[in-house]
């Protein structure tokens, strides 16, 4: 998991770019009916824009608020590494579907009309199961994957061998 911002910010790349891919790909999946291979490319029509939208969102105030909302779901100093990291993705998820779903409301779909409320409440439920399974069962892992590949904890120093006599 991140050490400092730059780590941090690195993280927040990748899931957010993972996350966003798999969500676009979704949403045309619904918009259209059916899961073709033409969609896989189709996701970049709107997936520039998304992560860009989702990085500044993390970064600005959701990153820190679901941190909150997380730690008031399980205490830090008693749960265990997979407890507090299904928190934060959960929290994360929690705040970040309806607000990216508000976003792809406006910015995609016809609703430049008086049922924008109602196409934004109808998208945010339609993407928040699949957001939340998306995260827990693929972009998180995958993320976290890659981060680590990435940054990699330099192991101590191993232990001196004593010899036996």
């Amino acid at each position: 998991m991140p050490k400092n911002k730059f780590q941090d910010v690195v993280f927040t790349i990748i899931m957010a770019s993972v996350m966003v891919y798999g969500m676009v790909a979704y949403n045309i999946v619904l918009n259209t009916g059916s899961l073709e291979n033409w969609v896989f490319g189709a996701v970049f029509h709107e997936w520039p824009i998304m992560v860009l939208i989702a990085i500044a969102l993390e970064l600005v105030f959701v990153g820190r608020l679901a941190m909150k909302v997380a730690f008031r779901l399980v205490n830090p100093r008693e749960a265990g590494q997979t407890q507090i990291m299904l928190a934060i993705s959960a929290a994360s998820v929690w705040i970040m579907c309806p607000c990216m779903s508000f976003f792809a409301t406006l910015l995609f779909k016809d609703s430049h009309n008086a049922q924008f409320f109602a196409i934004w409440i109808q998208t945010t439920v339609m993407n928040f199961p699949m957001a939340l399974l998306f995260q827990f069962f693929f972009a998180g892992p995958i993320t976290r994957r890659i981060f680590g590949a990435l940054f990699r904890e330099k192991n101590a120093a191993p232990a001196p061998q004593t010899e036996r006599g």
